[in-house]
């Protein structure tokens, strides 16, 4: 999960500021519609051009290239001038999606050494974000590695299980990065959310391996799993059609007195995970006022801290259900600029506080 102790900033509202910045590039890299922004390409098959030219197909080539609503014969050759307006030729969704990334149609096999040095540079800076955030562990009385075993959301754990959300959710959005750039280098083609997935696992894994040599830690199966979740979450997200659509997986910081605390075990009170099911990706509501809600369901523990412990403050564990506003599709749906792309995909990853209305199902 994200290290917040490595290198706590000069004020919590630059953190909050920080973060929300991160998610928001994150976002701004990982997602085609917000990469659409980033080109402005028309791709033209000049090979095909150059061939037809020097065969002296002058009419071969301009059907090839355009289409016409109308034909009309030229004389007694048999030949063909065109008439009417210059159309493109049709092409499907999915074709045009990826001529636009690549300027050429969509791989038809998975090529998993493709799709990592497609994307060398930004799995570079992941991987080096994590080891720099980590690397500190190296100089605190390192041990060597060793196991340990944390338990899931018992009220004996740490954090009541808030800690093994965080991994997921990290889990989940360095998939869904490593997804988007795939995607926008080299198409929309088979198998490059397995190959995001993968990568995320093993990037998470290797911060555990930080995790293993700390005197009060160990590398943990718990957190292991956790991580697979998230990828594996971002896996069927990507590849499930429509399901991108109907559900997200956030983050939402309830905000407190220093708007967002690093140190102790504050920011893991502060956090709440949860999925949010959106009523603009189903047909039905599509043409209806409904489409702008969506249904929350999520998880949040408190009373797990140092200070509440050592006061005898129970340990409470929330279930929570409610609804909310769907702030991309009210506010961002049709954005016609970078910034507003970017901005509507933020919600796709991090819930703003206060909008919506939850109430615990659970508290134990």
């Amino acid at each position: 999960m994200f290290n917040v102790n490595a290198s706590p900033a000069p004020s919590s509202l630059y953190r909050l500021k920080l973060m929300i910045g991160v998610i928001a590039l994150g976002a701004a890299l990982s997602l085609p519609t917000a990469a659409h922004a980033m080109e402005d390409i028309a791709v033209v098959d000049f090979q095909l051009i150059d061939r037809l030219m020097a065969a002296d197909q002058v009419n071969t080539m301009t059907e090839s290239l355009l289409m016409a609503p109308e034909l009309e014969p030229a004389g007694e050759t048999g030949k063909y001038n065109l008439s009417g307006p210059i159309q493109e030729e049709p092409q499907s969704p999915k074709d045009a999606d990826a001529r636009f990334y690549t300027g050429a149609p969509p791989r038809t096999y998975a090529s998993f050494g493709e799709d990592v040095k497609a994307i060398k540079w930004e799995l570079a800076a992941v991987a080096g974000y994590y080891t720099a955030i980590n690397a500190p562990k190296l100089l605190k009385d390192p041990r060597w590695p060793r196991t340990q075993k944390e338990g899931w959301f018992g009220h004996s754990t740490q954090n009541l299980g808030v800690d093994k959300l965080a991994h997921a959710y990290s889990a989940y959005m360095i998939s869904e990065l490593l997804y988007g750039r795939i995607k926008r280098n080299v198409g929309d083609a088979p198998g490059i959310e397995l190959t995001a997935g993968a990568l995320a696992s093993g990037i998470m894994l290797w911060s555990e391996v930080f995790d293993s040599i700390e005197p009060s830690g160990g590398w943990s199966w718990e957190d292991v799993t956790f991580n697979s979740l998230g990828a594996g979450f971002s896996v069927m997200r990507n590849s499930v059609p429509g399901l991108d659509d109907k559900l997200d997986f956030r983050l939402l910081i309830e905000p407190n007195e220093d708007i967002y605390t690093v140190k102790g075990k504050e920011h893991f009170r502060q956090q709440r995970y949860l999925f949010a099911l959106k009523l603009a990706g189903f047909e039905v509501f599509k043409k209806t006022p409904l489409k702008y809600a969506e249904l929350h369901l999520g998880y949040r523990a408190d009373g797990f801290s140092n200070e509440d412990r050592a006061a005898g403050v129970p340990s409470k564990r929330h279930v929570f259900a409610g609804v909310g506003i769907n702030l991309k599709e009210l506010l961002f749906k049709d954005a016609r600029t970078q910034k507003g792309r970017v901005a509507g995909e933020v919600f796709t990853y991090f819930q703003p506080p206060f909008i919506g209305i939850h109430h615990d199902l659970t508290e134990r």
